[in-house]
């Protein structure tokens, strides 16, 4: 049975594992865990609708401005000269700032140093693996590997000029379906695609290539999520260069998971996000694209791509959350070069999914981002469905959302990279 997280102000439920933390710090699965609910909601299982328990409230608390002291009747004070003509009356205080604020402002900023005086290279852990694909290898082996491996992405390597030459990801494996849906007659030819010409199909379909970001391991890790915000990307692969020949080489490839848990793990001061993420504006509520059970997994592909999403909450008929559909879903049902498999609709697809799959994660808008990295320190997380009291979908919260925050918000001008 998956496991399905709800997140709190306080306590995060967990149902049915707990966790604890490899030498690598990766989140490893342990022994039955103590359920300490506040206010916690669950998702149930793959293709299934789920009730919340009720109970609880939460009170927000307002803070009072301080009253504004009138002027001295008509004496006039050495400030009156440098106010504009007209303006006889002293300006209004600005609003002091809260304890709450003070302390996401603190929190905010001890996260950006603790990034600035990081280097990418320290997120990896002690012992890893990594895979790179030379891109004259078939695109069919590459979806096999991936699969055999449990990972989603790949750097590539031109071992033609020996250069780098790029990242597979989930979406490459999307645009080459939309191809095959256009082109239903080139399906015997789909097998034969190389990696290389994976750039071919994005003009064939008119998407726009993704571009081909990287940075060296040395640099500051702040760098290298600026430079994922101003491409969109979810990942960055670390390249480094000889010094003396000047050939690249590739070291890793960097999640945004990755560096939020690094910063989770190693920055106490996260645990001053004490504002909900009503008061942040944080996730984005309109415009959402859901899909129901019963819709087609070839039209769910469709808004996958056209939108530059992950995923896509599926709906009931009440407008309640019961499940994800994410682009890893898309994998499990192609592998083995199966594309029947595409002509399922959501429910049976999901049917599909591992019996490890760790489930989705809800929150709702009176939640903090204490709790949300707390989670993220814990759990594989990738993005919350934030819900309202009866499990209606209210907005998505994705972690592109939270390292844009916690990098951005109120930098103003000196938010630019040097």
């Amino acid at each position: 049975m998956p496991t399905h997280t709800h997140t709190s102000n306080r306590h995060i439920q967990t149902h049915t594992q707990s966790f604890q933390r490899s030498d690598d710090g990766n989140v490893i699965r342990g022994a039955e865990a103590p359920i300490h609910q506040r206010r916690a909601r669950a998702v149930g299982t793959p293709g299934t609708p789920w009730t919340p328990p009720s109970g609880g409230t939460r009170s927000v608390g307002v803070m009072a401005s301080l009253p504004v002291v009138p002027g001295h009747g008509g004496f006039v004070q050495p400030s009156s000269y440098l106010r504009p003509r007209g303006q006889s009356q002293p300006m209004a205080s600005a609003k002091p700032e809260s304890a709450v604020e003070r302390d996401q402002r603190i929190g905010l900023q001890r996260i950006r140093d603790f990034l600035k005086v990081r280097t990418s290279y320290d997120v990896l852990p002690v012992s890893f693996r990594l895979i790179i694909f030379d891109t004259s290898l078939l695109v069919k082996k590459s979806l096999t590997i991936l699969i055999q491996n449990g990972i989603v992405s790949a750097p590539l390597w031109d071992s033609k000029t020996s250069t780098f030459a790029g990242l597979l990801t989930t979406s490459d494996y999307l645009n080459l379906i939309q191809y095959y849906w256009q082109n239903p007659e080139a399906v015997n030819r789909i097998d034969q695609f190389k990696l290389n010409s994976l750039r071919d199909i994005e003009k064939a379909i008119g998407v726009s290539p993704l571009e081909t970001i990287s940075i060296r391991p040395t640099r500051p890790l702040y760098e290298a999520c600026r430079r994922m915000l101003e491409t969109r990307a979810r990942r960055i692969p670390l390249v480094d260069y000889d010094d003396e020949t000047g050939r690249a080489m590739v070291v890793s490839v960097v999640t945004q998971y990755r560096i939020l848990k690094f910063v989770a793990v190693n920055v106490h001061e996260t645990q001053l996000l004490r504002k909900p993420l009503k008061h942040l504006k944080l996730g984005t509520y309109k415009n959402l694209e859901t899909a129901k059970m019963e819709t087609p997994v070839f039209e769910v592909i469709h808004q996958l791509v056209n939108c530059n999403i992950s995923s896509v909450p599926i709906l009931n008929t009440d407008g309640v959350v019961t499940n994800v559909f994410e682009t890893v879903d898309v994998i499990t049902l192609i592998k083995g070069a199966n594309y029947d498999e595409l002509n399922l609709n959501v429910g049976e697809a999901l049917q599909k999914r591992s019996e490890d799959f760790p489930g989705i994660y809800t929150c709702s808008i009176e939640d903090r981002l204490d709790t949300i990295f707390d989670t993220i320190r814990k759990s594989r997380v990738h993005r919350l469905v934030i819900i309202d009291e009866d499990s209606r979908l209210i907005g998505i919260l994705t972690l592109s959302d939270i390292l844009e925050y916690i990098l951005l918000d109120g930098e103003g001008n000196d938010s630019k990279l040097d």
